[in-house]
């Protein structure tokens, strides 16, 4: 079921990295667990091909750390399970100069420099949102050089947990192949991994806290290593620890706002977590807000944002220049029920218009959505975007 068109694309791509004649490759990938699974299939899909690899985890693609990524020339840049929504900015800052292959599955902007080929299979007819994962994108990629790298088939299907609606597609082609490789056992629903004894779902789990809640502690090198050769008693312990800090946080933040409640506009509902996540992930407020908008403290018919302020550093990578604050939406079920009709902005748009001309890296979906704003532009944010509500023409 490999497309033929993304498949000659692959090797277009491969045949040109072996061109460049580098000897190592940089892996830029998400936080989460389909961007742990996704930079652990190419890293190891490159490092079958004799290339070395270093890899930067990023929650946001900063234009900052972009426009540095690509400041050099002559080399060779993945972006996994990130980069296509901001393929032209990418496109942009490279000019030219280095060798760019973007694996993802979030909705693309358009590639305008011939030296950044996005993958996206958005691209070759399927959508991002129900038929594959990142982790796929990066798996069909590594396919298509050798059927050799089949074994990864699992980090796939791992990655492919966070769409919701169960394996079809792609992603339900990945699950027969890695069945007929005897990588994994599918029994009553669950999808075991053969070679390191444990389940798809659980493996997915332990990937989502560390590359997010441990972000800063070492966490998304820890969950690309957990990824290929399995959870060590040291990493579970490691997992147990961040996820009991991420709950004694998410507890004290909603004691919080049942205490004092949500600032409210028209149609926006909104809180600052402060310092409730410090030495997290940003991924931490979003998950929060999912969480929130199923508690009372919530009015169903507006948009809920939550706000908490980024850390200056990016491991890995150095100090940021700028200092800023995160923006989470997530859309109540009424509220989900009216963007469905037409009625209300999906969560993207509100964020998009609300944030033009300073917003960072705005991306999502209907429903969920996340933004990057410099600090001290929260108060404008709120006012542009419920006035962008209030003078929405379906």
């Amino acid at each position: 079921m490999l497309p033929e068109a993304f498949e000659k694309d692959a090797h277009t791509a491969m045949d040109r990295l072996k061109e460049m004649g580098v000897d190592e490759v940089l892996i830029v990938h998400h936080d989460d667990a389909d961007g742990l699974a996704s930079a652990a299939i190419t890293k190891t899909a490159m490092e079958r091909e004799g290339y070395g690899t270093k890899t930067l985890c990023l929650e946001k693609l900063y234009p900052e750390v972009v426009e540095n990524i690509h400041a050099g020339e002559g080399r060779v840049v993945f972006y996994c399970d990130i980069g296509s929504p901001h393929a032209d900015k990418i496109s942009d800052f490279n000019q030219g100069r280095n060798l760019v292959i973007i694996l993802d599955h979030h909705d693309p902007a358009e590639a305008t420099d011939p030296n950044v080929y996005d993958l996206n299979l958005e691209h070759y007819g399927f959508r991002g949102e129900t038929d594959f994962s990142g982790a796929t994108c990066n798996y069909l990629f590594a396919r298509s050089i050798g059927e050799w790298n089949a074994d990864l088939s699992y980090l796939a299907l791992v990655g492919s947990q966070e769409i919701p609606g169960g394996l079809q597609s792609l992603n339900l082609w990945v699950l027969r192949d890695a069945e007929e490789h005897h990588i994994v056992q599918v029994k009553r629903k669950s999808i075991k991994i053969i070679p390191l004894g444990i389940s798809v779902k659980q493996l997915f789990k332990k990937l989502q806290i560390l590359g997010a809640v441990g972000y800063y502690q070492g966490g998304p090198e820890l969950g690309i290593k957990a990824a290929l050769e399995g959870l060590t008693p040291e990493i579970n312990r490691f997992v147990e620890e961040l996820e009991e800090r991420r709950k004694s946080a998410n507890r004290k933040l909603l004691e919080r706002l049942r205490r004092e409640g949500l600032n409210e506009t028209e149609h926006i509902q909104w809180f600052s977590a402060g310092d409730a996540y410090r030495g997290m992930g940003a991924k931490t407020i979003g998950t929060f807000c999912s969480y929130l908008t199923y508690q009372r403290v919530v009015k169903q018919d507006k948009y809920l944002l939550g706000f908490m302020p980024l850390e200056p550093v990016i491991p890995g990578y150095g100090e940021l220049k700028g200092s800023y604050l995160k923006a989470s939406v997530r859309t109540p079920r009424l509220l989900s029920r009216l963007i469905d009709e037409g009625r209300r902005p999906t969560a993207l748009e509100l964020l998009q218009e609300s944030t033009r001309g300073f917003g960072i890296s705005a991306d999502g979906h209907a429903y969920a959505a996340s933004v990057v704003l410099p600090t001290g532009k929260m108060e404008e944010m709120i006012e542009r975007a419920d006035r962008f509500v209030s003078d929405f023409n379906p």
